[in-house]
């Protein structure tokens, strides 16, 4: 086993149904759904409405989500595309009136319309057996009664307290006494129980026309922000055909832009070419390739995807077999390319993650998120809910997919994965970390198939994170003389620390149908299964 930056840990298995997410209190409560005779959807959002009060800073009822189901009855993976829109009021003009000439990163003008409660309830109602307002229970109990605040959210919490100052609501919410909660210490949220149970008894309408609704347009009335009843009200989910790709003996599947799981099966496309396992893991020549793959996948996926109902993203193009060869061809083995270039494909007419199985063989594999920590750090009113700020990810050049428009979504980091092998579900996964995710899936992924790691061993072993232009940062767990190696073929790795994101997997056993999970050692993650 290689080294790794925490001590290994032992997969978790059971046949009737796992959770690995974030955070144990969460995974407890997806997993208490699954005892309670729900399956996997059921178990997904509860253990993410939960999230919403355990780890506040990645994610909640103001954030986004993303999800991908595989339904076991007709071997079927669906998509969906539980994310808000722009304002209206959000043109580009109305940015260059105000002489900006990028999206502020935080603020009431990154804020966009929540999606998450429409995406809880859309999953729940077709897919679903408890009901919404069960699997809300847990995460109202937690906002009611309280919580221990567990010791890496608590470290993000107090790195976080000066964003939080800047909004007295925020402040008020999260910095109780002041400051931020330290680890062990009972958390309320009280404001935040009681938005919960008004989605739990009236439905979706009280987030997007009811009280909740009129809470929101205040808050971002009284700070100068777009937001109206009518981009609440008119908020729909979608559901949309999944994307994927073939590597190996197995299928990959991502949502569709304006995700960036794209990218994954971009550098996948890529790397399929080339013989990783008998180049092995932690050998030059396989991190050079891996690292080229990635470089070139985020670079087209920085320029191609946006959101395809305002812009033409070329999808097919980006995945064909063609494609990925023109973009390998550029990868020398002697050299890395300094100043990665988008192709020309041909054209065609902080975040938390969730996976969860049950033992009917469904799977859900979501995604729940504010973005940046603790998000746009505005905190509606009266309702204990932060909003977040996945505005940030627009930009204001006219001539790119992804500009600012009324009523358009984003280029959104937040992705979830799903397996399979020859139609049967194999692998349900995921890795948070803002533009970490797709190249964390890339290394979990081939980790598991080309290298033959177990699902924590695929989580334990050291990672890269592509930065941009040719630089990276690699954790300090790989050989020694494989930075040295890197560094004379050109790439540019000015440090061994940085962030590497949060990853969650559970694999099927082809033999025994045994569920295997593993948890992300990087943070509080566990894993759960009966």
């Amino acid at each position: 086993m290689h080294q790794t930056s925490a001590a290994r840990r032992s997969v978790v298995a059971g046949f009737n149904g796992a959770v690995a997410t974030s955070q144990p209190l969460a995974a407890q409560a997806g997993l208490r759904m699954l005892m309670d005779g729900g399956n996997a959807v059921d178990a997904a959002i509860a253990a993410a409405a939960a999230l919403n009060v355990v780890e506040p800073g990645s994610t909640g009822m103001g954030g986004d989500a993303f999800a991908l189901v595989y339904w076991a009855k007709d071997r079927q993976v669906y998509a969906l595309n539980a994310s808000g829109r722009a304002p209206y009021a959000a043109t580009r003009e109305y940015f260059d009136g105000r002489g900006m000439s990028s999206m502020p990163p935080r603020g009431i003008l990154a804020v966009t319309v929540p999606g998450a409660p429409a995406g809880w309830h859309d999953l729940a109602l077709r897919f679903g057996v408890l009901g919404l307002n069960h699997l809300l229970e847990p995460a109202i109990a937690y906002a009611e009664q309280g919580f221990p605040v567990s010791e890496r959210i608590a470290t993000g919490w107090e790195r976080a307290a000066h964003i939080l100052r800047q909004n007295s609501e925020t402040a008020r919410v999260f910095l109780q006494g002041g400051r931020a909660p330290r680890a062990g210490v009972r958390f309320t949220n009280p404001d935040l129980a009681k938005s919960l149970r008004l989605l739990a008894d009236q439905g979706l309408d009280a987030f997007y026309r009811g009280s909740i609704a009129e809470a929101i347009v205040r808050t971002s009335d009284r700070m100068g922000g777009l937001l109206t009843m009518q981009d609440l009200a008119d908020h729909r989910s979608t559901w949309v055909e999944p994307i994927h790709t073939d590597y190996r003996d197995y299928r990959i599947y991502q949502c569709p832009p304006p995700g960036q799981g794209i990218s994954a099966l971009m550098a996948l496309n890529i790397l399929r070419g080339y013989p990783l396992v008998s180049m092995g893991f932690d050998s030059v020549d396989t991190l050079h390739v891996k690292m080229e793959a990635i470089k070139l996948a985020m670079t087209d996926s920085a320029r191609y995807v946006a959101d395809p109902d305002k812009a033409q993203v070329p999808v097919a193009g980006l995945l064909s077999d063609s494609y990925a060869e023109q973009r390998r061809s550029q990868i020398r083995m002697d050299k890395a390319i300094a100043l990665p270039r988008p192709g020309s494909p041909p054209l065609h007419s902080d975040t938390v993650y969730v996976s969860a199985v049950d033992g009917e063989g469904n799977a859900c594999s979501f995604i729940n998120s504010l973005y940046m920590a603790f998000g746009s750090s505005i905190t509606v009113e009266g309702t204990g809910i932060l909003l977040q700020n996945r505005g940030a990810n627009f930009n204001l050049n006219a001539s790119h997919p992804n500009c600012i428009a009324p009523h358009k979504r984003p280029f959104h980091t937040i992705i979830p994965a799903m397996v399979t092998h020859q139609g049967d579900l194999s692998i349900c996964y995921g890795v948070m970390g803002g533009f970490v995710q797709p190249q964390g899936h890339v290394q979990v992924l081939t980790n598991i198939v080309d290298h033959g790691m177990s699902p924590q061993e695929a989580l334990d072993a050291p990672r890269f994170a592509f930065q941009h232009s040719n630089i990276y940062h690699l954790e300090p767990y790989f050989p020694p003389k494989v930075y040295s190696y890197l560094r004379e073929r050109g790439h540019s790795i000015p440090n061994v620390e940085g962030y590497f994101g949060g990853g969650q997997v559970i694999m099927i056993d082809p033999d025994s149908g045994a569920l295997l999970a593993g948890s992300e050692p990087r943070n509080d993650g566990a894993a759960v299964a009966f």
